[in-house]
């Protein structure tokens, strides 16, 4: 069975993650037609482990493209936080990068020791079982707006604990 990326995003969210909104996904007028040729991102298995510092938090989530078009990510922003920056992790070691290319009928995984968002400067602690809206900006698509649960500090999305 074959479904719209936006339904399949809010079913795989729900199952996942309990909440997801992607306000702005559906309204922009540049992805009128048949969009096969164009990026198609949806997201999943968003979620923040409850930090265990009072300014600062991580988060991960997965953007699947289903076009036939790579997109980059070229920032994310949050009202929860000063700013998010965005991180890969390569041997053990963190760097902050400026974007990351999602490729054409691929993904884009920020998940536990890999790839990675750090919300900085937070302006209050979130806290389990409430949600951070976060704003991701793409270089060829338009914006995406996530609300990402917060889950327990020791969180593993293989085991749901």
């Amino acid at each position: 069975m074959r479904q719209a990326p936006g339904r399949r995003t809010v079913l795989t969210a729900a199952a996942l993650a309990g909440t997801l909104a992607l306000a702005g996904c559906s309204d922009s007028g540049s992805k009128s037609g048949s969009g096969s040729s164009k990026a198609e991102l949806s997201v999943s298995g968003s979620y923040i482990p409850q930090p265990v510092s009072a300014d600062m938090a991580a988060g991960f989530l997965t953007i699947t493209n289903k076009g036939g078009t790579k997109d980059e990510l070229t920032s994310v922003s949050s009202d929860a936080a000063g700013q998010v920056t965005m991180h890969s992790t390569m041997g053990g070691a963190m760097q902050e990068q400026s974007s990351f290319a999602i490729p054409a009928h691929g993904q884009l995984v920020f998940k536990s020791g890999g790839n990675h968002l750090m919300f900085e400067k937070l302006k209050r602690k979130p806290k389990q079982g409430q949600t951070v809206t976060v704003r991701l900006t793409f270089a060829e698509s338009g914006p995406l707006t996530v609300e990402m649960p917060v889950k327990s500090a020791t969180y593993n999305p293989s085991t749901g604990h």
